[in-house]
């Protein structure tokens, strides 16, 4: 650590997640990153994030990967430094909300297997959605890291995000990230929030957020002036674009400082230097496109962030009204309003930018309805930030009453049943898990692991 440094500025390094994940769909392999990670954990950080958001699904269904063993080949690499991973409250890793059975299982196994930071999001920043993520952490000794989720509405001020990062406090998080998952928070406002939570959280505080719209750096700086703990960052080579600030110029910039990292630069560039080759193979590869790495100015006008906009650029070009994007882009807004102004992240982004889309190419507003939508409208993903008006209730939902109970509590648990559906599959206790996350994706997998060990069983044979 540098000298007469009295608060340094730790970091995470996102190489291993989420810089991949924003960069070219999480399609890095356990292989590709593996031998660097022993050099990684002699740096210093505070956590490096190599689990949890897309990892587990990319593994599975892109890879054919078992993503426990890549967690359990980390951990045995990684002696010193924390492993991190992404976890979206009731939803686990997975796309809707789970049994409590199935939560506390899948933090159990987590940690077991290596994890020792979990950071736990709810899409419509509803504590409710974090509390048995939370205790199972807890329980499992664990640190809770519970997520704000950072967004711009007209009730999303620094006095609401205030409020529920005490409130999570209070429900036993160890630390808070504020989650800027479309890079929407803009320098002098990230010094505001920061120095306000510092008067109010008694607790550490980590900064995340993507360089999407062009200001990430600056933010940091700024949330550094302001106190900030920890920050995110990704080694260059996956850094920018809709990834995060590169490492090396922040450990750089705050040399000689009073929030001096302490890191080294030239361990940094020797980790740097093993993931050039695969940006390059990547980028020949044409799965990381040029155009992720650019600032896109829409983020700030439309509070879109960059994988929304893809997707929304992707269904209007199957409908062939590519023409239609500036009216989509203009009705975001106004769709996030009538629900309540979620967050836009996974999934209630996607499920804005879908309802835009249907009522934009529809020509009349909420004539065609997904059942996502009718979903946020019956409270299915928890209570959003604004109670939702009875008008828009009544064009959506007709007369179906709303839940307003947490929506966990309606389901029953499911961890027994979900172990007799892939009992033939099971090697591993975490086998289930897979299963319960990903169904088909997962089936699909253990046949091609069976497969696999019957050839090797085959070659043995022949040789013997």
């Amino acid at each position: 650590m540098a000298n007469n440094v009295k608060n340094p500025v730790k970091i995470t390094e996102t190489i291993l997640r989420d810089a991949h994940q924003s960069l070219i769909a999480t399609r890095m392999t356990t292989d590709e990153m593996l031998p660097i990670v022993e050099q990684l954990d002699k740096v210093g950080y505070h956590s490096l994030e190599a689990w949890g958001g897309a990892t587990f699904d990319a593994c599975l269904r892109f890879l054919n990967e078992d993503p426990w063993e890549r967690l359990r080949k980390f951990r045995d690499k990684a002696k010193n430094t924390k492993l991190q991973m992404l976890f979206r409250g009731q939803n686990i890793l997975g796309y809707r909300n789970y049994a409590d059975d199935v939560v506390e299982y899948f933090v159990q196994k987590s940690i077991a297997n290596g994890i020792d930071i979990i950071r736990i999001f709810d899409a419509l920043n509803d504590p409710r959605n974090l509390e048995t993520a939370i205790n199972a952490t807890k329980k499992e000794k664990g640190h809770v890291q519970a997520a704000v989720c950072y967004t711009i509405s007209p009730v999303h001020d620094i006095p609401f995000f205030v409020n529920l990062a005490k409130q999570l406090e209070g429900m036993g998080a160890d630390s808070i990230c504020i989650k800027d998952m479309a890079g929407l928070l803009l320098p002098h406002t990230a010094y505001d929030l920061v120095t306000e939570m510092k008067k109010n959280v008694n607790i550490p505080l980590q900064l995340h957020t993507h360089y999407t719209s062009g200001v990430a750096s600056m933010t940091y700086l700024k949330a550094v002036e302001a106190g900030i703990d920890v920050i995110d960052c990704a080694l260059s080579p996956f850094a920018l674009g809709t990834s995060q600030p590169p490492t090396e110029p922040m450990v750089a910039t705050l040399q000689g400082t009073e929030r001096d990292t302490g890191l080294d630069l030239n361990l940094l560039n020797e980790c740097s230097e093993h993931f050039r080759p695969l940006r390059q193979s990547y980028l020949e590869s044409g799965l990381l496109d040029p155009t992720v790495m650019g600032v896109d100015i829409n983020t700030l006008l439309y509070q879109v962030p960059g994988g929304m906009l893809s997707n929304l650029v992707s269904q209007l070009k199957q409908q062939g009204k590519e023409d239609k994007l500036d009216e989509v882009l203009r009705e975001v807004p106004e769709v996030r309003k009538d629900l309540g102004y979620p967050p836009l992240v996974t999934p209630s982004s996607q499920i804005v930018g879908s309802q835009a889309v249907l009522n934009v190419l529809a020509g009349e507003r909420y004539k065609m309805i997904s059942k996502e939508t009718k979903g946020i409208v019956k409270g299915e993903y928890g209570r959003t930030p604004v109670a939702i008006s009875e008008e828009i209730k009544k064009k959506i939902i007709g007369d179906e009453p709303q839940i307003t109970s947490r929506f966990a509590d309606t389901l029953k648990p499911e961890l027994d049943t979900l172990r007799k559906e892939c009992a033939q599959w099971i090697e591993q206790d975490e086998d289930v898990l897979s299963y319960a996350l990903f169904g088909q994706v997962a089936e699909k997998f253990f046949q091609q692991r069976e497969d696999a060990k019957h050839q090797v069983e085959g070659s043995v044979t022949l040789l013997s």
